[in-house]
């Protein structure tokens, strides 16, 4: 079967889809992984055939509040939105959509005949577990949190509202209402994967039943890799560090997030990586090393404990190794994951980004890493997560006989 998976948005939005397009080829399917420029060489290292779509991930970040957010999804929205029937021009016989994608992919169906199924690496359904996970509010109730995950949905659909319009217009598709084709596929009771683990988020038990939650799929790794000779002369002169990093978050914030890095390990009497990433992290020392692109599946089973921004990807991570956590959300879903992290008792509360001192994450660093709670705890996820085949269960939904 020729498989075509689509995903948009920061590395962490797009590396796990190919681990699970790496998981699709090796059961014997053409895969292809249509993204943007700045993820082809992850592509092609997993094998996959590498498609373009032409939004550049960088607008849909930022630091800054809601507004600045939501100015900068439109802007990502539009572009992607521009070119994403290009996608398909090669050829496929299914769709996997990412949760920012599958509003674009429903048309793509409409206009071809071609069917699509969710993977998404976030739970974007109304329930009445939690509040919607972009919203960054903590529990409204139960009433409280459908109610505004119905809305979420709503201001979801005006947001792609002027692209879908540009798009249909393109497929030469009648006009229709953006929440149009989402709702009809939820009466439907059309299926969703969601590639999180229920270690970390339980299945909401008033979710429809086509919604499942199948367990994390993981970025693409080379088993064969080795880190870099610096980087495992600093692992081995010492016990095992601390890695900070802030992924795509925080550009242009480097100097001050290293200065403010290397003082909290000073202060809790720790060694520590720091990951570069968009900010530009540095800093220098004895016990401090600074890093640039390291697989997480390498690195992390040889750490002490993670400091991150919460992204979906990389707090899933480090609950695999089973690593403590100190978690500093800066936008978007980030604050969700953070106090999942903290309900399970993983890592302790989490520092907003704009409250992160050298003091605040000291003392953080001492909770997570010497005080036995978060690690046993994130221990106990690590075992319930190596019992999950999230990648193997999309496999199996895929070859499924329709209606079966």
């Amino acid at each position: 079967m020729r498989i075509l998976i689509a995903a948009a948005g920061s590395r962490g939005d797009v590396a796990p889809y190919t681990g699970l397009g790496a998981a699709l080829r090796t059961a014997g399917h053409d895969v292809a992984l249509a993204t943007t420029d700045a993820f082809a060489p992850l592509v092609r290292e997993a094998g996959l055939e590498f498609r373009p779509l032409p939004a550049d991930p960088r607008k849909g970040g930022g630091n800054g509040g809601t507004r600045e957010l939501l100015r900068a999804a439109a802007a990502f929205v539009g572009e992607l939105g521009q070119g994403f029937a290009d996608a398909l021009d090669r050829g496929a016989d299914l769709m996997l959509l990412s949760t920012t994608t599958a509003p674009f992919g429903r048309h793509l169906t409409e206009a071809t005949g071609i069917p699509g199924l969710g993977v998404y690496l976030q739970p974007t359904a109304p329930t009445g577990d939690f509040p919607p996970v972009v919203s960054g509010a903590r529990s409204l109730g139960r009433a409280g949190n459908r109610m505004a995950g119905r809305f979420a949905l709503r201001m979801t659909d005006r947001l792609y509202a002027p692209a879908v319009t540009a798009l249909r217009e393109r497929l030469g598709l009648p006009p229709a209402p953006p929440a149009a084709p989402r709702e009809r596929l939820e009466r439907g009771d059309r299926p969703v994967l969601h590639g999180f683990s229920t270690a970390l988020v339980p299945r909401p038990s008033d979710w429809r039943p086509g919604l499942r939650v199948v367990g994390n799929w993981w970025p693409y790794h080379d088993a064969d890799a080795r880190l870099p000779p610096e980087l495992e002369d600093f692992l081995s002169a010492g016990p095992p560090p601390v890695l900070i990093g802030f992924g795509s978050m925080a550009a242009g914030e480097g100097e001050r997030l290293g200065a403010l890095a290397a003082a909290a390990l000073r202060r809790a009497g720790l060694r520590g990586i720091l990951q570069s990433g968009s900010a530009g992290l540095a800093a220098g020392g004895d016990d401090v090393l600074t890093v640039g692109d390291v697989p997480h599946a390498a690195l992390f089973p040889r750490l002490a404990a993670v400091v991150h921004h919460a992204g979906a990807g990389t707090a899933a991570a480090a609950l695999r190794a089973g690593l403590p956590a100190v978690a500093v959300p800066v936008t978007a879903d980030q604050p969700f994951w953070a106090r999942r992290l903290a309900a399970i008792g993983a890592a302790p509360e989490p520092i907003p980004y704009r409250r992160l001192t050298a003091e605040r994450l000291a003392d953080a660093l001492d909770r997570a890493v010497r005080r036995g709670s978060c690690a046993e705890a994130a221990a106990r996820a690590a075992k319930h997560m190596a019992g999950e085949d999230g990648a193997g269960r999309v496999v199996e939904a895929v070859e499924r006989p329709a209606g079966s």
